[in-house]
């Protein structure tokens, strides 16, 4: 699917300034939407809006469907009357550069438990109708993932093959009646979090779309083992009847890594999924077309083919490349949902048979302007390279800042850019920001750090590493400090800038 010749930023929203320890969907992100309206944006792309399951990353998710319950705005729940303004208060913190996870959950565990007494004896029978309709609609997860939650709280948040419940890990029917009887309220809880998030987020992509900005979201291909989805669907992934994992994903050893890395999601068991339509990833995808406008499918590689490791193994160097679902994957979901707009991750070491896939779809694939200056002129990130159909980054959620990567980028590199930009690389970031806009390509997007002139003191993620990840805020003032009339001007140059439709 092409998309016409437009930009964006990339912030995820716990990067917001929220007084709540970590961004969420309250007062600061339609601030942000603004900022775009303002500059003449129309794309916003966001990192998986998932539950964070392990070091708060979005890419480790209890369920490939619900929403990240933690990004509900406790200051929109003052407005519904759910919770008080002093209850509001009393869990502020303070307003920094790092995310303060851990008592922003606690903080908020307490407010949301309030707000769902008070919903629950002060529904208005509308109200009660829209909980009803919500849950019928997304039956299909929401069961799984509210009785998962459950049984997650009553085991003390071990991984679901270790609980010692035995006939809950099997999900012997009987248990789970009982489970359900026990925990109803829980179950009520945790399905009030989901209608209160998909609600708040509902209104801010509203929001956003009156504005003529569309939303890019991502699909993480592989989904975590300890998830609502494994649990739940067991025969779709290879997993033991007890939930042990035999066989898990990962890349080989590459230049980058002499042991590969061994990502330890389990992997699908693509010939069982297709017997059944793919109807996991149909609902999946229909999903996250209900949450965004367009998805980025990270690691596309895998649909072409996927390294298997077995799950024994420590490293990654013991695997062996297997085909994935491919041309008939896609052309099922496209049979039942029509149109897909997707952006493929064709990022890595990419094969013809990658590249074959991508283009019989049409989907745009990606460019990374900081990959561009370490090879000859015939590297395919440099923008004479291009196709229309891609979009270009300076970096990405892995990447380092651009002013980062130019400071410890190799000299050569560093004299390549300076080179190809006709610059002295004192002003990096909106180099490659005005190169990426001056492509070809139909789409650019650009990660709201370059846009603020900033180091790699505020890089979202370092790949490989387990500490520091994920925390990245701004400060109230950083946006307020933003050159707009820059991001315009360059926008307008290149024929970027939102322009109203002829009537």
């Amino acid at each position: 699917m092409r998309f016409p010749r437009s930009f964006g930023t990339l912030a995820h929203p716990t990067s917001f300034p929220s007084r709540f320890g970590m961004g969420d969907f309250g007062p600061e992100a339609f601030r942000f939407i603004h900022f775009l309206q303002e500059t003449g944006q129309t794309i916003w792309q966001v990192l998986p809006l998932g539950t964070s399951s392990a070091g708060n990353s979005p890419y480790t998710s209890y369920s490939a469907f619900a929403g990240n319950y933690y990004l509900i705005s406790p200051e929109v729940l003052v407005d519904k009357k759910l919770i008080t303004p002093e209850e509001a208060n009393q869990a502020e913190l303070p307003v920094t550069t790092v995310a303060d996870f851990k008592n922003s959950y606690a903080h908020k565990d307490i407010l949301y438990r309030k707000a769902f007494e008070r919903f629950r004896f002060s529904a208005t029978t509308e109200q009660k109708d829209q909980l009803s309709l919500f849950e019928k609609n997304n039956a299909f997860w929401l069961d799984n993932f509210c009785l998962f939650m459950a049984c997650l709280k009553t085991e003390g948040g071990k991984p679901w093959n270790q609980w010692d419940n035995r006939r809950l890990v099997r999900r012997v029917d009987e248990a789970i009646k009982e489970f359900s009887a026990e925990n109803s309220e829980e179950i009520r809880f945790q399905t009030w979090m989901q209608f209160e998030f998909y609600n708040q987020w509902k209104y801010l992509k509203n929001y956003a779309n009156k504005r003529n900005i569309r939303i890019v979201g991502d699909i993480p291909i592989f989904v975590d083992h300890n998830s609502a989805d494994v649990w739940g669907n067991p025969s779709y992934f290879e997993v033991d009847e007890y939930g042990n994992r035999q066989f898990v994903s990962g890349v080989p050893p590459d230049y980058f890594s002499e042991t590969g890395q061994l990502w330890g999601s389990p992997l699908y068991k693509w010939n069982i999924m297709e017997k059944s339509g793919y109807s996991w990833w149909i609902e999946r995808f229909r999903q996250m077309f209900k949450l965004y406008d367009a998805v980025r499918v990270d690691h596309f590689r895998g649909f072409d083919e996927y390294w298997s490791v077995p799950a024994t193994e420590t490293t990654a160097e013991k695997g062996e490349w297997k085909p994935g679902p491919g041309e008939k994957f896609f052309r099922t979901i496209k049979k039942e949902l029509g149109e897909i707009p997707v952006i493929a991750e064709d990022l890595g070491v990419i094969t013809p048979g990658v590249e074959r896939l991508r283009d019989q779809f049409n989907f745009p694939g990606m460019k990374v302007l900081q990959f561009a200056f370490n090879s000859d002129p015939a590297n395919g990130f440099l923008p004479h390279n291009f196709s229309r159909n891609c979009v270009v980054y300076t970096g990405t959620h892995d990447n380092d800042t651009t002013i980062g990567w130019y400071r410890s980028a190799p000299e050569v590199e560093k004299h390549r850019m300076r080179e190809y930009t006709r610059s002295d690389g004192t002003d990096v970031q909106w180099e490659l920001i005005r190169l990426g806009m001056l492509s070809s390509a139909d789409q650019a997007i650009f990660p709201l750090q370059d846009f603020m002139n900033l180091d790699s003191d505020h890089r979202m993620n370092t790949p490989g590493t387990a500490e520091n990840n994920w925390q990245w805020r701004y400060t109230p003032e950083m946006l307020q400090y933003v050159d707009a009339l820059r991001i315009k001007n360059i926008a307008e140059m290149a024929n970027r800038g939102f322009r109203p439709p002829e009537s």
